[in-house]
């Protein structure tokens, strides 16, 4: 468990290897209540190298001295990480109460 945001991180490590290797994270909101956005690859044994990038957004509590994951969505492909973009950047452009 991490005492500090920054500290926060989707890197695991198994029997020497890295099973989860993050490779950017933006931290959207500070505080108690902390949520992250994270880049990341995953290894594949089989094809002994790191899947193509994926991305996760994880919300965490601080509890006592450390922070602790209360939710996680996963975002499952590129192709799925640009609709959500293009969603989010339609709606945040239309005026305020207008579908755009």
């Amino acid at each position: 468990m991490a005492e500090t945001i920054d500290d926060l991180t989707v890197n695991y490590e198994e029997d020497d290897v890295l099973l989860t290797k993050e490779l950017d994270k933006v931290i959207l909101t500070r505080g108690a209540w902390t949520t992250i956005i994270f880049r990341f690859v995953q290894w594949d044994a089989k094809k002994e190298a790191y899947s193509p990038d994926r991305y996760a957004i994880r919300r965490y509590k601080k509890s006592g001295d450390t922070y602790r994951v209360q939710s996680k969505f996963a975002i499952s492909s590129r192709d799925q990480a640009q609709k959500i973009v293009a969603a989010l950047s339609r709606w945040t452009e239309a005026p305020e109460g207008e579908e755009a």
